[in-house]
């Protein structure tokens, strides 16, 4: 009788090691609690204005300028700088982006980049608010004809101001 009941206990211990074990592999507790994840963000977010801004014959000095400090610059390939980028975040397809330097006597030789995201595309891309349509800043000159003319106003008779003066001139005459 002792040894069925060890058996039993042994069993039903494995069985809740078991669940607790498969409870670190989801993201939620029982579908009910998620616990909160941190976006994390690494590297420098480069975009398609920013690569156009490099061309060949710059200065190491004007591609920092441009780009930033890179993410990798090893002194085993000197002549070389890494841009790494990389964003994952809760929910969404992690981001990852790589733009090489290649320098020849201190100035670039050549860029290798895939293709990049505008700096808008870039934005809604992490923002967490999809509707990021700009709002239209100038009026077409159909819309300023339709516009009421405000009245015309007629100006006030100007009045002097300042201070009434009671005392005598400085000057003798």
């Amino acid at each position: 009788m002792r040894r069925s009941v060890l058996i039993t206990c042994a069993v039903l211990g494995g069985l809740l090691l078991s669940g607790c074990e498969s409870l670190q592999r989801t993201d939620s507790l029982f579908g009910l609690i998620t616990p909160y994840r941190i976006d994390i963000v690494q590297g420098n977010a480069i975009t398609q204005e920013q690569v156009a801004l490099v061309k060949p014959g710059l200065t190491r000095q004007q591609v920092r300028e441009a780009l930033g400090t890179p993410f990798i610059a090893d002194p085993f390939h000197a002549d070389r700088w890494d841009y790494i980028f990389t964003l994952r975040r809760p929910g969404a397809e992690a981001q990852r982006r790589s733009v090489v330097v290649h320098f020849e006597k201190d100035v670039v030789k050549s860029i290798e980049a895939p293709p990049l995201p505008t700096e808008r595309d870039f934005v809604a891309s992490i923002s967490r608010y999809k509707d990021l349509r700009a709002p239209k800043l100038e009026l077409t000159q159909e819309e300023r004809a339709a516009l009421p003319l405000p009245p015309k106003r007629e100006a006030a008779p100007v009045e002097p101001m300042g201070p009434v003066r009671d005392y005598p001139p400085l000057e003798k005459s």
